[in-house]
């Protein structure tokens, strides 16, 4: 380590070691990690699509568990429908070994020239100037302050960093879900990532992916204001108990999930959010990945051009907040219009829509082609929508 940084990087997530790879081309840069081990626990279903994970790194065999050839999407009542891998969006193509690939992206990241240090928690920020001075981190027994002049936060869901600046990242009971996950074996999957939808899993839903023979992750995400007084877990027992009887409990993982909007804002002076400190997951799928890897280069990207500028105003960083929103930022807004149209159904409503889609041969529709069919077979339940599509 040396005494001072260009630039910090809270979490070591995908966002957090993509940043620090992309801004170590061009700067001084230290990834810290509060966990003893990058990637684990996995807080995910482990789902994302060939062409997004290509779009950003070479797919690894060891990164990859399983490909999987598409979806199928449960109604309440067990019909099914069957969507191609490029239909399916952005958690489908591959299941991941995230605790192999999170590591593999720090790897990358020292590789590059950062630092990295674990078992190190940030517990504020040095602020002077009306701009980010550094880093007080927790390692072991040590209380270090850390100069730098750019924070990049990828402190996840949990985000106190965005907080410590002053930005509202408090997320209401309707926009976090509260998820739970086996991995199991003796359970019989195909090579398609499976959802089920309905109030096994109010507000959210329940997913089955493939990993390995007669192995797999079978999880739900459960509304925050649904749960009843219940624990998600409690849902997954539930669902795990009707679906997979005889399947057998290898691991359990736990944690929340933001369904919210976008932060109103991801940057102060000094400092950028990503990932899911920013609300970068999608409203519908809780999936982030991608987005998280597209948010973290272009963290990257503007850290190092505020590093050559010497110029780490709030007018520069801005560029970042632009620059995401003109990439992703109106399919969260639209995702997130949808999901609270859908959380609200019944599940009488979800099996009319699933109904709706029997007999179509969804590999010849886009996406927005099939969304004009359900809501033109469903105007009642799905009016609100009609604009977006």
């Amino acid at each position: 380590m040396t005494d001072s940084y260009d630039v910090v990087v809270i979490g070591a997530g995908p966002a957090g070691s993509f940043a620090a790879e992309t801004a170590a081309a061009g700067c001084d840069v230290l990834l810290i990690e509060k966990r003893q081990e990058i990637g684990d626990p996995v807080r995910c279903a482990e789902g994302i699509s060939k062409p997004g994970l290509s779009k950003f790194v070479q797919p690894q065999e060891k990164w990859i568990a399983k490909e999987v050839t598409g979806a199928r999407i449960f109604a309440p009542d067990g019909t099914k429908i069957e969507v191609s891998a490029r239909l399916a969006g952005g958690e489908v193509g591959y299941v991941l070994e995230r605790k192999i690939f999170d590591r593999d992206l720090a790897k990358r990241a020292a590789r590059a020239g950062a630092d990295l240090m674990v078992r190190a928690r940030a517990t504020g920020l040095i602020t002077g100037d009306n701009t980010i001075k550094g880093v007080t981190v927790q390692h072991l027994d040590e209380t270090l302050k850390i100069p730098c002049s750019i924070v990049i936060a990828a402190d996840g869901i949990e985000s106190q960093v965005g907080r410590w600046a002053g930005i509202n990242t408090t997320l209401k009971q309707k926009d976090i879900e509260s998820c739970a996950q086996y991995y199991m074996t003796n359970v019989d999957l195909l090579d398609t990532c499976d959802f089920y939808l309905g109030s096994e899993a109010p507000g959210g839903y329940a997913w089955a992916f493939p990993k390995d023979h007669r192995g797999g992750n079978i999880g739900l995400g459960v509304l925050g204001s649904r749960l009843d007084g219940r624990h998600s877990i409690d849902y997954l027992d539930a669902f795990v108990e009707r679906h997979f009887p005889d399947g057998q409990r290898i691991e359990l993982n736990v944690g929340g999930d933001p369904v919210s909007e976008a932060a109103s804002t991801t940057v102060k002076p000094g400092l950028m959010l990503v990932g899911d400190a920013a609300r970068h997951c999608d409203p519908i799928t809780g999936g982030g990945i991608i987005n998280a890897l597209e948010g973290g280069r272009l963290a990257g990207e503007i850290a190092k051009e505020a590093t050559r500028l010497n110029d780490f105003s709030l007018k520069v960083l801005q560029r970042y907040e632009e620059a995401w929103r003109a990439s992703f930022g109106k399919t969260l807004d639209r995702n997130y219009r949808i999901k609270e149209v859908f959380v609200k159904l019944s599940d009488e409503d979800l099996n009319k829509l699933v109904h709706s889609l029997e007999g179509l041969t969804l590999e010849e529709m886009s996406v927005s082609g099939i969304m004009r069919r359900v809501i033109s077979r469903n105007p009642r339940l799905l009016m609100g929508l009609r604009h977006l599509f």
